[in-house]
C-alpha cells in the first residue's frame, strides 16, 4: 500500500534536512569549528534523532583534519567499530573506545575511573556511611542493588533499594542485568544492576557499590580491578550494641545475625583497604579518599 502522496514528500523533506544537518556538523568539525568529541558527547546526551547522534562514526573521523578514509578504517577495526554504526548507536564500551580514543587525539588524559565495593558485617553502619558518602560527595555515584526484602521503615524505592519480587529477581538473573547477586542471611537476595555500573566507568566516572561480603566477592571475580573496602566496628561489642540499638528484629534474629556477623568479620583479610567507622563523616572521608572525587554536590546512580 503506497503512503499518500503527502506523506511521501514530508518524508522526504525530513531526509532531505537530516542529511544537511549531518552535513553541516562534519563540516564543523572539518572547520575545527567543534571537536569530534563535542560531537560524540553531544549524541551521547542528547536526542536518539539529533544530528550528531545518527552521524556514522566513520563519517565522523573522517571529517577530523588529518583522517583520511584509510587511517579512519584502521582507526575502526582497532576500537572493534562496525562501519555500519552510528554515534548515538554505539554500546557502552564502544563509547568508552571512542571516548579514550578521541581524547588522546585532543591531548586530554582520559579520566581514571574507580569501582569501590564498600562492605562489613551486618549492623556495622555500611547504610549511614553511604548515605553520608551520597549528602556530601558530588561525584561518587552510588548503585542502587535490588532486593526481595521487604523495605524498612523510611526507606525508598529507587533511593535506597529497588524492591522487586521473587519471580522479578529471577526474571534479571536469566536476562544477566546483575553484576553479582546472592541471599543473604539465608532469607532475602540481593544484587547489583550491571548497566548502570558499566555506563559510569565507561564515562570515566567513580562508582561505590555498598553490598554484602558474598556481593564483595563477586564483584571482584568479575572485575579485578574494583577495589575492596571492608568496614569494620571499632570493637564486636560496639558491633553488638549497634544490632539491638537498630530494633528492626526480634531476638532470634539478631542473634542469627550476630553470627553471621562474626563469620563476616573472619573474611576482612581478603579485603583491599580496612577502613574502622569510629565516627561516620571521618570514615567517609576515608572511602571517599579511595575513589579521589571532590566533595561539592551529589549524584547517583
Amino acid at each position: 500500500m503506497k503512503p499518500p502522496e503527502v506523506d511521501r514528500v514530508a518524508g522526504s523533506r525530513a531526509a532531505v534536512a537530516a542529511r544537511r544537518a549531518r552535513a553541516e556538523v562534519k563540516r564543523q568539525v572539518a572547520s575545527r569549528e567543534r571537536t569530534a568529541l563535542d560531537v560524540a558527547e553531544t549524541a551521547w546526551s542528547g536526542e536518539p534523532t539529533a544530528p550528531e547522534a545518527t552521524l556514522r562514526v566513520t563519517e565522523l573521523l573522517k571529517s577530523v583534519p588529518s583522517l583520511g578514509p584509510t587511517r579512519t578504517e584502521r582507526v575502526m577495526a582497532d576500537l572493534g567499530i562496525s562501519p555500519a554504526k552510528r554515534v548515538g548507536g554505539l554500546g557502552v564500551r564502544q563509547r568508552g573506545a571512542l571516548r579514550d580514543y578521541l581524547r588522546r587525539r585532543e591531548g586530554i588524559a582520559p579520566k581514571q575511573s574507580r569501582l569501590v565495593v564498600l562492605a562489613g558485617p551486618t549492623a556495622v553502619g555500611k547504610g549511614t556511611v553511604s548515605r553520608h558518602i551520597r549528602a556530601t560527595y558530588p561525584d561518587v555515584l552510588l548503585s542502587v542493588s535490588a532486593t526481595t526484602r521487604p523495605p524498612r521503615p523510611g526507606e525508598v524505592e529507587g533511593e535506597h533499594y529497588y524492591f522487586v519480587s521473587d519471580s522479578e529477581f529471577d526474571a534479571m538473573i536469566e536476562r544477566g542485568d546483575f553484576l553479582e547477586y546472592a541471599v543473604v542471611h539465608n532469607a532475602y537476595k540481593y544484587g547489583t544492576p550491571r548497566p548502570p555500573v558499566d555506563r559510569a566507568l565507561a564515562d570515566g566516572k567513580s562508582v561505590l557499590l555498598e553490598i554484602d561480603i558474598q556481593g564483595a566477592r563477586a564483584v571482584k571475580a568479575a572485575m579485578p580491578e574494583a577495589l575492596l573496602v571492608f568496614l569494620l566496628p571499632p570493637t564486636i561489642e560496639e558491633l553488638v550494641r549497634r544490632q539491638r540499638g537498630r530494633g528492626t528484629e526480634g531476638p532470634e534474629e539478631q542473634a542469627r545475625r550476630l553470627e553471621t556477623a562474626k563469620v563476616e568479620m573472619a573474611a576482612q583479610d581478603e579485603f583491599d583497604v580496612k577502613v574502622v567507622n569510629h565516627e561516620v563523616g571521618q570514615a567517609a572521608r576515608e572511602v571517599v579518599e579511595l575513589l579521589d572525587v571532590p566533595a561539592t554536590g551529589h549524584e547517583r546512580l
